[in-house]
Formats: structure tokens, C-alpha cells, sequence
């Protein structure tokens, strides 16, 4: 079975969408199938060295897949020129056609209403299904965070999501919380709609030592996309500033979104507790460093699309055996709930959280559980393997279709 993945966001980058799109090549690999991987240059600003420098593509091997590169725009970050990057990526990927020969599936990933388009043309050269991986509700989150109100505007991106959906054979969101909007707004018949949720390496996170403390404090850590749309980073902050008497540091890495609000929100606060870190490390430095922590927080925004997913970091949280506290109204909260791996508040109190914080650092025991109880589920459920099993009986009957 040779499974074709279009994914713009892929390792190095390993942000949420390249991680989810690594773990379900990497599962399809485990299971024995040739993945081929159309995705992007390996630096996001396009720099990079040797072979690719002048070309605009290339091939590699990679843990087992062939990964097709391709060149896209080199544009300072903001929504438009974000844009203008993803548009850029639909025709670059098409190059791809000149390196892949005999598939059975086409897998879209990442940004899927983008990918989508070089997708269907990847479809009609080589007939073949598309099977689609829903990580986040496009354009919904952008409504309901207020970045599009233009009526003309959300008209015609529903409708451009509504095809995008209806083009693909299944569609695999990560959490049961798309599902609804899936059936309800887009009309997808339940019976094509398969949630899987991304899976984590254990392997991974096993292999890499800990690191050693600098010094005795209690390590209360985020790490991931700090975007306000999907996480609410001041009342953290807020919470920091009211534990600044306690033996405690607060580590936030971060990339995306908007540092210098975030930079400004903690000098607005006057808190010397929070370490706000924005550096990318490679994939085992990081890992290493998320060792450290005592407690993971989840603080979603609360926003209603982006309270609707299941991000990739809770699974790499619990793969770690640490307790979380999350802060969500939505799919979040329910898994936490649901694994019982972490304590859960549905507002965004910053007394709460403070206090949430001081009762599992106050109760080893307690704390102890949680973080066991998430990766004893992770172990059961999540790994690569087991998504790949799943994946493999969706691919066999996607397959037979073509």
C-alpha cells in the first residue's frame, strides 16, 4: 500500500499541524506502508543550504518515508502574507507529480482547505481517493474570534470549506467536537467521518533523558502555538503574579501568535516568576526540556471553534506522566475529564488557576495519579501503532473505491 501525504507543515517544523502530520505518516510506516510526504522546505523562511538552495525541490529519506520539499514563499509573518505562503504551497506542491508514481491514497493534511485544491488535481492524474485530516475548524475560528465579520467574506469561505469536505472520500477530524459542525453546517453524511485522534511516539518521549534542574522551584509549564485565538496566555500570567511569594517558575515556550503582547503583559504585571520563551528547539531538546515541568497547563481561550479541538500538546503532556490543568468549556476539558489525567476549571479566573496549582503541588499523591493515569491511556490508546491500525482499515476501504 503507498500512501500519498500533502502536508505544507512537516518535521522540522513541529508545531501542532507538523506533528500530527509526522505521527500519521510515521503510523502508516509502522504498519508497513510506503508513505510518500509532499510538504515544504525545511526552514520557514525558506534558507536553506546545500542541494536545496538553488532548486525548487527536492527529495529526501526520512525515518523510512520519501519526502518530497517544496520551495514557497519567503514572507515576514502576518494573516496576509500567511495567506500568500499557503497559496504559494498549493502550486508548489505539484511539483511532487514529477517524483510520485504508482499510489493508492491521497491523504490531505495540512492546511487542508489550501492543500485541498493541489490534492484534487492529484486525484484526477492519478485517480485515486482523498482521505482528509480535519486538525482545525477553517474558517470557523476565525469567526468566532472576530478576524472575519464580512457576511460576502463568510459566505464564500463556507462554501470553498463545504466542497473542500465534500471532496474527500472520508474525513478524519482529531476530535469529537468537529463532528457536529461537520454533520449539521456542512452536511457530511456520519458514516464518512471517522475521528481519530493524533496519536503520540512514546517511543520518543521514553528514549530522551531528563534534564537537571537549575534549581529546586517548582516548574509550572506551557509549551506550544501561543496564538490568543486558541490560548489565553494572561490569565496565566495573571495567576503567576499572584504566586510569586510560592517556589515556583512558570515557563512558557512559545512560538507564533504575539510575543510582544505577551512580553508586555508580563512587565504590565511587574511578574519575576515567568520565564517566557520563544527559541525553537530541535525536536529531543524540547522534549527534554518539557521533562522538567511539574505541571502542564492548557489554557484555551475559550473561543468556541478553537475549544472544539483536541491539541496535539495534551497527548505529549500525558505521554510525559504529568498532571495537567486545563482551562476549557469544550472537547479539551471532556478528554481531560474523561482520561482523568489533569484537574479542570471553565472559566478564566486567575484565582482559580492559582489555587488549582498550589492543591497539586500541595498533594503529591494527587498529582502522582493524574499524570499516571494520562499515560497509562496514551500507552493504551494513543500510540502510533494503535492509530495506525485504525488508519490502515479506513485507507484498505478508501482504497477499494478508487
Amino acid at each position: 500500500m503507498h500512501v500519498l501525504m500533502i502536508a505544507q507543515f512537516f518535521p522540522p517544523h513541529f508545531g501542532g499541524a507538523g506533528t500530527r502530520a509526522y505521527n500519521l505518516a510515521k503510523a502508516l510506516v509502522i504498519q508497513g506502508c510506503a508513505v510518500t510526504v509532499v510538504t515544504a522546505f525545511r526552514s520557514s523562511n525558506n534558507n536553506n543550504e546545500g542541494k536545496s538552495k538553488k532548486r525548487l525541490s527536492y527529495t529526501e529519506d526520512f525515518e523510512g518515508m520519501k519526502i518530497v520539499r517544496t520551495r514557497t514563499l519567503n514572507l515576514t509573518y502576518s494573516p496576509l502574507s500567511l495567506f500568500f505562503v499557503y497559496i504559494s504551497f498549493v502550486f508548489s506542491s505539484l511539483l511532487g507529480m514529477y517524483y510520485v508514481r504508482k499510489i493508492d491514497v491521497i491523504f490531505v493534511m495540512n492546511p487542508i482547505h489550501f492543500a485541498m485544491f493541489s490534492a484534487v488535481l492529484y486525484k484526477i492524474f492519478f485517480r485515486k481517493n482523498i482521505i482528509g485530516s480535519v486538525d482545525d475548524l477553517w474558517p470557523e475560528v476565525f469567526y468566532d474570534s472576530g478576524a472575519i465579520r464580512s457576511r460576502s467574506a463568510k459566505k464564500f469561505l463556507d462554501f470553498v470549506a463545504s466542497v473542500c469536505y465534500k471532496l474527500q472520500s472520508t474525513l478524519i477530524p482529531v476530535s469529537q467536537g468537529y463532528v457536529n459542525t461537520l454533520i449539521t453546517k456542512y452536511h457530511i453524511p456520519e458514516e464518512k467521518i471517522v475521528v481519530i485522534e493524533p496519536g503520540v511516539d512514546i517511543t520518543k518521549f521514553n528514549a530522551i533523558k531528563n534534564l537537571e534542574k537549575s534549581n529546586n522551584k517548582k516548574i509550572i509549564m506551557y509549551s506550544g502555538y501561543i496564538g490568543r485565538d486558541y490560548y489565553d496566555m494572561e490569565t496565566v500570567i495573571k495567576a503567576a503574579s499572584r504566586l510569586q511569594s510560592e517556589n515556583i517558575l512558570f515557563i512558557l515556550r512559545g512560538f507564533g501568535g504575539d510575543p510582544v503582547r505577551i512580553k508586555q503583559t508580563i512587565d504590565d504585571y511587574k511578574v519575576k516568576n515567568v520565564e517566557f520563551r520563544t527559541d525553537v528547539l530541535p525536536r529531543d531538546q524540547a522534549i527534554s526540556a518539557m521533562k522538567m515541568a511539574d505541571i502542564f497547563l492548557l489554557p484555551m481561550s475559550l473561543v468556541m471553534a478553537s475549544d472544539l479541538g483536541l491539541p496535539t500538546k495534551v497527548l505529549e503532556y500525558q505521554a510525559l506522566g504529568k498532571p495537567i490543568i486545563c482551562i476549557s468549556k469544550g472537547e479539551p476539558g471532556r478528554y481531560i475529564m474523561r482520561t482523568e489525567s489533569g484537574l479542570l476549571m471553565k472559566s478564566n479566573d486567575p484565582e482559580i488557576l492559582a489555587d488549582l496549582i498550589m492543591k497539586l503541588l500541595n498533594d503529591n499523591n494527587l498529582a502522582y495519579q493524574l499524570g499516571k493515569n494520562g499515560l497509562d491511556y496514551v500507552n493504551n490508546n494513543l500510540t502510533l501503532e494503535k492509530i495506525g491500525e485504525r488508519l490502515m482499515n479506513i485507507i484498505h476501504k478508501v482504497s477499494q473505491k478508487s
